[in-house]
């Protein structure tokens, strides 16, 4: 299966080999043309991205969310340290809560984004698997007179995603679970019913339980406001997991997505992708993450320095926009912008074909005097137009 070129930033090991797929065998089997996204193998498509961008959207879309290092934190210690990590607020998570944030070298810009769960005697960190080597070094060198044990669990892990305005139904069939109780980020333990029974009526009138079910965590994830739920499963029983969401998925008129339709939807959702739009290279302000994953309420962490001076000069020299491209062909990353005197004034992160209507969108970085909405710039296939800020 051929393998496209769709690289994240150099910054985060994007001329590493791919990480391999644990569904390699079911996405083989299923025809699905591969490609590298976030430095993993990941499906690029299932044969028709019109059609899978179109079940996030107005159906339910499957999609594989195996790009992701799974860290385990135990310990006395574990809330007071991750709080002085960490961008965001961890102290007052309650069990089963989760939020996300960012970590920060101590010159405030951006080395891995990192959701973090707490559950009921540990927490859970979740970040991106293609910079999971650097992620436990940089996290354990901090570990000097805490009480915390940090355990690398992404080889235990797996994780598959339901989006679309079906997904919610999906999952109170499957798992008698209802999203619309949950907070994001709020997960709960179920047990998912195979072969798409929930229970069959027994001749009492009670329930007979289902030939076999496979335990997870369900987590709220409504990317772009999108309805949305993750399955967070032991790697054992991801082939049997695929097999339940994909028949749930179709029955409800959706099926799988790929990255190339997924792609398409964060860009038309205005959501930013950590090594495609932002990382090393960015400081969170730039980047539009200051209010989604920092605190300003909490105490003291690396980088919080820089963030605050940030804050209290009121403005960054560049910012992360979304844009509307004219011409037929897609921006390459890098792609500079220039103004009409035809001064670079920033470059393209990420673009992608849109359906729905036909379209061309990105993200890309702006000089502050470019940032409007409104402005039209320019790259070698045509225009880009400002359409948005985070």
């Amino acid at each position: 299966m051929e393998m496209p070129a769709t690289k994240p930033d150099a910054t985060v090991g994007a001329d590493a080999k791919p990480i391999p797929s644990p569904l390699a065998g079911v996405y083989a089997s299923a025809g699905a043309r591969m490609g590298v996204w976030f430095g993993c193998a990941l499906p690029d498509n299932f044969g028709d991205p019109a059609a899978e961008y179109r079940f996030a959207n107005q159906t339910v879309a499957l999609e594989d969310k195996n790009y992701r290092t799974h860290l385990k934190f135990t310990g006395p210690d574990r809330v007071r340290y991750l709080n002085a990590i960490l961008t965001n607020d961890i102290k007052d998570l309650a069990a089963g809560q989760g939020t996300v944030s960012l970590l920060l070298n101590p010159q405030g810009h951006i080395l891995a984004e990192i959701e973090t769960y707490a559950l009921a005697d540990h927490h859970v960190g979740i970040s991106y698997a293609m910079i999971r080597e650097q992620l436990v070094q940089w996290i354990d060198k901090y570990i000097i007179m805490d009480d915390v044990t940090l355990a690398d669990e992404t080889d235990r892990w797996g994780t598959l995603a339901l989006e679309g305005p079906q997904a919610g139904a999906v999952v109170k069939e499957l798992a008698r679970v209802d999203l619309q109780q949950l907070k994001e980020l709020s997960s709960v333990d179920a047990r998912l019913l195979s072969d798409h029974a929930a229970a069959t009526a027994s001749p009492e009138g009670g329930s007979q339980p289902a030939v076999s079910q496979v335990p997870c965590r369900i987590v709220k994830r409504s990317p772009g406001g999108v309805a949305g739920a993750e399955f967070v499963v032991e790697r054992h029983h991801l082939q049997t997991l695929w097999r339940i969401l994909l028949e749930a998925t179709r029955s409800h008129g959706g099926g799988p997505a790929g990255y190339t339709a997924l792609s398409a939807q964060r860009l038309a959702q205005g959501v930013p992708w950590f090594g495609y739009d932002f990382g090393e290279k960015q400081i969170p302000h730039e980047a539009g993450l200051e209010n989604s994953h920092i605190s300003y309420t909490k105490g003291c962490y690396t980088g919080q320095e820089i963030v605050e001076r940030v804050r209290s000069r009121g403005h960054v020299n560049r910012r992360r926009v979304s844009l509307l491209f004219s011409g037929d062909d897609v921006p390459e990353p890098g792609i500079p912008l220039t103004a009409d005197d035809g001064k670079e004034v920033g470059s393209v992160t990420r673009a992608a074909r849109l359906w729905d209507p036909p379209r061309i969108i990105g993200m890309g970085y702006v000089r502050k005097d470019a940032e409007a909405p409104g402005t039209s710039l320019h790259w070698p296939g045509g225009t880009a137009t400002v359409i948005g800020l985070p």
